[in-house]
């Protein structure tokens, strides 16, 4: 299925920009993460570029939201169909401006992040702000929601 445009292209590269955080490196933390957190964030990032069905599942909510940066929402199902596709590839990144919230049961991940990759035949770039909601729900994170948009330009 083609997308009209990178913005729709991106939901699930979107989505992996916003876990992606942890890629930040560690002196940009203003503290640092729990183990338990840091360990889900890292799984969440690699499963995204991996395109790993299976942690993808185990690390998303089932109740899961992705607003994406053209306005449209998409469920968890929908997400992992995306960055498990065929012919999708997402490369490495980093995350820069990044934010980081944790409380007792939750977390913010977010920054920006400039996706490139392979999607269905075709190249892609993409800069995006994004936010993760992660939600420690009976011992374990993992992703509820997430809001993807366009940076201002510079």
């Amino acid at each position: 299925m083609k997308r009209a445009s990178l913005i729709t292209l991106s939901s699930r590269a979107k989505w992996i920009v916003l876990l992606l955080a942890s890629v930040v490196s560690p002196t940009t933390r203003a503290t640092e993460l729990p183990p338990d957190l840091a360990r889900a964030v890292k799984d969440y990032d690699q499963a995204q570029i991996q395109g790993n069905r299976a942690e993808l599942e185990r690390l998303l909510a089932d109740d899961y939201t992705l607003l994406n940066s053209a306005g449209k929402t998409e469920t968890k199902a929908q997400f992992v169909a995306e960055s498990t596709a065929p012919g999708f590839k997402l490369e490495p990144f980093t995350v820069r401006d990044a934010i980081e919230k944790v409380w007792s049961d939750g977390a913010v991940m977010g920054g920006i992040a400039t996706l490139r990759g392979v999607d269905g035949g075709k190249a892609f770039a993409a800069t995006l702000r994004f936010a993760d909601i992660w939600a420690r729900r009976k011992g374990k994170w993992q992703v509820i929601y997430t809001h993807v948009s366009r940076p201002p330009s510079s």
